[in-house]
């Protein structure tokens, strides 16, 4: 029985990216053996229609305004504005490894 996701950012400087993770995003982490740290999120999993094969991670939040200005407060740069699209909002930061993540606000109300 499938009883979770594990999301992977390969990441040309894994430890600041490990460091953003905990100390700025704040998500909770534990060892999973010495020096591998695993950081814990509450997740979802879509399947979107697309020309290439692809994988993604996109971090969600309720109120993405407020979301935008906490982290910008602690140094997050974001690389473009807030978009409403059909389903939500949206944005983009950069991780400190490099590539960009989404983070977004759904409009549609999640099973609790």
């Amino acid at each position: 029985m499938i009883t979770g996701v594990h999301a992977i950012f390969y990441s040309t400087d894994a430890e600041a990216d490990r460091a953003f993770l905990r100390d700025v995003l704040g998500l909770p982490q534990y060892e999973a053996t010495p020096g591998w740290p695993l950081f814990q999120a509450p997740g979802e999993i879509g399947c979107h229609p697309a020309d290439t094969l692809s994988h993604g991670i996109t971090f969600s939040c309720d109120d993405i305004e407020a979301t935008v200005a906490h982290l910008k407060s602690r140094g997050v740069r974001f690389t473009g504005e807030i978009v409403e699209e059909g389903w939500g909002w949206s944005t983009y930061f950069e991780m400190p490894g490099g590539g960009s993540v989404q983070l977004y606000q759904p409009k549609y109300e999640r099973p609790t």
